[in-house]
């Protein structure tokens, strides 16, 4: 393993880094809502802290914490995280060929640390199979770097949720984890300036329109934001075809 952490040193686990952090406000929202949900859901202090630490996979998490709350048989909670943690089977058949060259201890800390965004950026790079020594600690070293933010930002932002699980007041429950679970969602979501546009405009419409009936501040706030951003993106390519 010394020279698997060794690869901290090489440029692409910097880089990996740096190009998870992109997201990374997202995937802490995300650990938030989760943390705050298993206190909230009645797992002691002890269970949400080693559930966040040895599990690490949010929406399997989120799917097991009502059935444990129910006091739901053990096979039927782990055949619900088994459902929908499926998808990580595909992602493994992609990095084999990326990753097989490694000890099987090595395979092993991948896949744990390894999420659908880290998966996602690394594949986005490195599209295809390394083609020698150098190109396989180069794509290792990103990859471990890309889960080395999400792990610390995902695990430090679900031991705040945890910690302050109990600061929220009781009558929000749940739906307060519901709120963060859309934040993260939206933070995820904001990757350029028209995106960020389109959140402030939304956010704005939404509030102002907050006294219409049945909601209609959600379909004005949507309105408005799709309709500025539709003009803008038009102005944007006829400012390029002009130049």
């Amino acid at each position: 393993m010394r020279q698997f952490f060794g690869l901290t040193r090489h440029p692409e686990y910097r880089q990996g880094m740096r190009d998870m952090l992109a997201v990374a406000p997202g995937m802490a929202a995300w650990g938030l809502m989760t943390g705050v949900a298993m206190i909230k859901s009645g797992m002691s202090l002890f269970e949400a802290i080693a559930m966040t630490l040895l599990v690490y996979a949010g929406s399997s998490q989120l799917a097991a914490i009502p059935l444990i709350a129910a006091g739901a048989p053990v096979l039927v909670i782990w055949a619900t995280a088994f459902c929908v943690n499926l998808r990580f089977v595909v992602f493994s058949a992609h990095l084999r060929a990326h990753l097989m060259h490694l000890p099987l201890l090595r395979r092993l800390f991948t896949g744990y640390t390894t999420t659908d965004l880290s998966y996602v950026i690394f594949t986005r790079r490195y599209a295809s199979a390394p083609q020698s020594v150098a190109e396989q600690q180069a794509q290792v070293a990103y990859l471990l770097g890309g889960c080395t933010t999400n792990w610390l930002g995902w695990q430090g932002a679900s031991l705040i949720g945890i910690a302050l699980a109990h600061s929220v007041p009781p009558q929000w429950g749940l739906g307060f984890a519901g709120i963060l679970s859309l934040l993260g969602v939206a933070c995820s979501l904001i990757t350029n300036r028209l995106r960020v546009v389109a959140a402030c405009v939304a956010g704005a419409a939404a509030v102002l329109a907050f006294a219409l009936p049945f909601k209609l501040n959600i379909l004005v706030a949507i309105g408005l934001s799709v309709l500025l951003c539709v003009v803008l993106e038009k102005t944007q390519n006829l400012s390029k075809e002009a130049a």
